[in-house]
């Protein structure tokens, strides 16, 4: 496995720039609610925040489509919001990104998916969502399919950014993976619902409990995790699997390959949120710029470790991974 220097670092970043990735998948809103807490509710034993401010971003294959621009790639997204004041909100949010919005399908017969989290002292009180996790209609299955195939003509690589919350269908990955994976990488962030109609692909990317759960085992260790990787991509026959494992970093198995192991670059983690859209941004931005994949899977741990050191939904942009990759290059040469 050969080292990811800055300077490649770099000229895969300036490559990113020039390069189109298709997104796909369930949009979404991460409401943030932030305060103190100073007593608790002389109505049940519960804390009592007081409001702040509040914050709004972004969430699901949304925050995907942010962190590529973050990162200077030109994409787009296809997915699904309803008829209401969530899926304007998220008009107005991807507006501001400089994306065109003539790839989001109105739903009237669903909500747009909100997921509100109360926060203080920079810890999570409470979530609640709002949403509808029953798959589309045929008739939105038709839209989806059409605008992906349309989308892809003249694009880099492709993101499916797997939420379940019913945008994603059996019927849709069957037409658009076997289409998308003729002429481009193919990522799929994935959930269990759907798991086995994600193929072809060049890339799954599971976190280490789906990876464990989907192959009804236990162990956690990094054999246990090498022989999960395995097991999917023999039953899913892609090409590569990326199990990401939290603090413990990432591992890489490629088809008749020994795993490739990426130790975690997070100094501090305050908030996870998000970091999964991070790494597989940042992958599918990475390929499409022509690095290798472990050269991406190096460039997504960076970007990883830069976002989960930041309270709220995240992004990493170009210039932060440039920072880290030559301080990272600074502290090895002392």
């Amino acid at each position: 496995m050969s080292e990811l220097t800055g300077q490649r670092a770099g000229d895969i970043l300036d490559r990113i720039r020039d390069c189109r990735v298709v997104v796909l998948g369930d949009v979404m809103l991460d409401e943030f609610v932030w305060g103190d807490v100073t007593r608790i509710s002389p109505e049940a034993p519960v804390p009592v925040v007081d409001v702040r401010r509040e914050s709004i971003h972004l969430g699901g294959a949304a925050n995907v489509l942010a962190n590529l621009i973050s990162l200077g790639a030109r994409s787009t997204i296809i997915g699904v919001i309803g008829d209401d004041a969530g899926g304007e909100r998220l008009r107005e949010n991807l507006n501001t990104l400089g994306t065109g919005l003539d790839n989001l399908i109105v739903d009237k017969a669903r909500p747009s998916t909100l997921k509100t989290r109360i926060i203080a002292h920079n810890q999570l009180v409470v979530r609640a969502d709002r949403e509808r996790r029953s798959p589309v209609s045929a008739e939105i299955e038709d839209k989806i399919i059409a605008q992906v195939k349309d989308a892809l003509t003249n694009a880099s690589a492709f993101v499916v950014s797997d939420y379940d919350k019913g945008a994603i269908t059996p019927r849709i990955l069957a037409e658009v993976l076997p289409f998308a994976y003729q002429r481009l990488p193919v990522l799929v962030d994935p959930k269990l619902r759907n798991f086995s109609f994600y193929r072809p692909a060049t890339l799954i990317t599971p976190n280490h409990h789906e990876a464990l759960r989907v192959t009804n085992t236990e162990d956690d260790s990094n054999d246990g995790l090498h022989k999960a990787a395995k097991s999917i991509q023999e039953r899913l026959n892609c090409d590569a699997v990326l199990i990401t494992c939290g603090d413990r970093g990432m591992m890489l198995l490629k088809k008749d390959d020994q795993p490739a192991y990426v130790k975690t670059a997070a100094r501090e983690v305050y908030d996870v949120t998000g970091a999964g859209d991070t790494v597989i941004a940042t992958l599918a931005a990475g390929l499409a710029a022509g690095a290798s994949l472990i050269e991406a899977a190096t460039l997504a741990n960076q970007a990883a470790g830069i976002v989960v050191g930041k309270v709220g939904t995240a992004t990493a942009d170009a210039d932060e991974l440039r920072s880290a990759f030559i301080r990272s290059a600074a502290i090895k040469s002392v």
